[in-house]
């Protein structure tokens, strides 16, 4: 009569004979593949701007912006270092230009978003129109248009860029071209672009230059602030944003990058909001005021004591709520267009 077999014995001598055949079995990794929540790699981080800016100009000192390219310092969450990603879909980096250069043309299939963070008077130039940078600006470069920036400013313009370089990176998607020209020939007077779509109107007899990117490259903060100024003085607070408002594709009312969402909020002075969490992890840039983010997961909370010019960043499903007694004004940015696009946002507003 035979022994009975050891089905631990049989099930390694499985898993030994056929992984020359390169097959693993399901069942030792399913519940690491369909987690009963998120379980995100990332951890919740903060950049401080008094910190970071010094190194900054380090670098301007070390390479200029044209053999950098772009010279930008990578804000890399600790816990995907060496990715070059600050969440595991998305890219942020502080990006530096001194009076007097011009960061060469070139285009790429990844879309990218400028956050003006310091300084005012350098351009960006999307596809033969320039807008000039101002703090607080929300600037779009639509995926494979060419691209320059230059600096006629007295002094450093800093502006965080965001990109979907990570998401791209996964669909092995990615394509770049360098111009033959180190900038583009100007064609479009400035604010034309706005003129034409950003009052609420549209050409009679032109589609969307930028396909499923919105066709205003440049949204003013002067006119993001006053609407934020108005919502907090005559319409209810949220208890959980304050006054947040999100920006859009004025043709179709959606996000104004197909694989980023941008959003603006102000929290009132004395701001003690309720928490949340969401799937989509988002980075967040202080504009304007002090505050507080706490971000609590697996029960441990992080406190994080924010500053203008600050950058911090909130992973996937990660509980947040936010505090200001001076009041504040952020700008935040997420992945929420694939996401809903592919039926898998969530958003949890809890008490």
């Amino acid at each position: 009569m035979n022994a009975p077999l050891n089905p631990t014995a049989v099930r390694q001598q499985l898993y030994a004979d056929m992984s020359p055949q390169h097959l693993t079995p399901l069942w030792e990794v399913l519940h690491a593949l369909v987690p009963p929540q998120p379980a995100s790699p990332c951890v919740p981080a903060h950049w401080r701007y008094a910190d970071v800016r010094p190194f900054l100009m380090r670098a301007g000192e070390a390479i200029t912006a044209e053999e950098a390219v772009r010279r930008v310092l990578i804000l890399e969450n600790p816990a995907l270092r060496g990715q070059s990603a600050v969440t595991q879909s998305l890219y942020a980096g502080l990006q530096l230009i001194l009076p007097g250069e011009v960061a060469p043309s070139h285009r790429h299939t990844q879309s990218a978003l400028r956050f003006i963070v310091e300084g005012q008077g350098a351009y960006t130039a999307v596809d033969g129109e320039r807008t000039t940078m101002h703090p607080g600006d929300f600037i779009i470069t639509p995926s494979w248009t060419w691209h320059d920036h230059g600096s006629e400013a007295d002094g450093p313009v800093v502006w965080l860029d965001g990109l979907d370089i990570p998401m791209v990176r996964f669909f092995d998607a990615g394509f770049a071209q360098n111009d033959t020209r180190k900038s583009q020939v100007v064609t479009r007077a400035e604010g034309t672009s706005y003129a034409r779509y950003g009052h609420n109107m549209a050409p009679v007899r032109q589609d969307a230059p930028f396909g499923a990117t919105s066709p205003i490259f440049s949204y003013p903060y002067e006119r993001s602030r006053e609407a934020l100024e108005k919502l907090e003085r005559d319409a209810p607070v949220d208890d959980w944003d304050g006054v947040k408002l999100r920006y859009i594709h004025p043709l179709t009312g959606g996000s104004p990058m197909p694989t980023m969402a941008t959003f603006m909020q102000r929290l009132p002075p004395g701001f003690n909001g309720n928490p949340w969490r969401q799937t989509d992890g988002t980075v967040y840039s202080v504009v304007e005021g002090h505050g507080s983010v706490f971000v609590e997961n697996a029960g441990q909370t992080q406190e994080f004591a924010f500053a203008p010019r600050d950058h911090f960043v909130i992973p996937s499903w990660h509980t947040a709520r936010l505090r200001s007694q001076p009041g504040c004004v952020l700008f935040s940015y997420s992945d929420r267009p694939v996401q809903q696009a592919l039926a898998l946002h969530r958003e949890e507003r809890l008490s």
